[in-house]
C-alpha cells in the first residue's frame, strides 16, 4: 500500500510553499508578472505598422510609463 502523497499533491505543496515563503521575504508574484506581460504587449505593438496616426506610439509610451510604475510599487513596497 503506498503511503506516501501523490505526485501532483506533493508538487502542488511545493509550489504553494515557495509562494509563500516568496511573499514573506518581499517577491511581488503578480507585480513582476504584469511587467513581464507589459514587455511582451510592447514587443507586439512594436511590431505594428506605424500608420495609426501617432496612437501606436502614444502607446507605446503609455507601456514604457506602466512598466516604471509597476517597478516604482515593487520598489516602494520593498522598502515599507
Amino acid at each position: 500500500m503506498r503511503t506516501s502523497l501523490p505526485r501532483s499533491l506533493a508538487l502542488g505543496a511545493a509550489i504553494a510553499a515557495s509562494l509563500g515563503i516568496g511573499y514573506a521575504i518581499g517577491a511581488q508574484p503578480h507585480m513582476d508578472e504584469s511587467i513581464t506581460i507589459l514587455q511582451q504587449a510592447r514587443v507586439e505593438l512594436a511590431k505594428a505598422e506605424p500608420n495609426k496616426g501617432g496612437h501606436r506610439e502614444k502607446a507605446l509610451g503609455l507601456i514604457d510609463q506602466a512598466i516604471a510604475e509597476v517597478r516604482a510599487g515593487i520598489a516602494f513596497a520593498a522598502t515599507h
